[in-house]
């Protein structure tokens, strides 16, 4: 299994710029843009200031998807 952001997603879906969300959450553009990329890891505060900005759950923004090894297991 592997946890990949779905930042990038929302960024698009809501119009919004890494800059901004920045801005707006105290969230380091450096951090946003590993998100954006899906090279950073997941802080429960980041996580949580994320969601409360977008209004969405926190499978809005991240998901667990099974490789394929996995998926062979089931």
């Amino acid at each position: 299994m592997s946890i990949n952001s779905r930042f990038s997603i929302l960024l698009g879906e809501r119009k919004k710029r890494i800059s901004t969300v920045s801005r707006e959450t105290g969230i380091s553009r450096s951090t946003l843009t590993r998100l954006y990329y899906g090279t950073a890891t997941f802080s429960l505060d980041t996580i949580a200031k994320l969601c409360a900005y977008f209004n969405c759950g926190i499978s809005d923004l991240i998901e667990i998807a099974n490789d394929e090894e996995a998926q062979n297991h089931e």
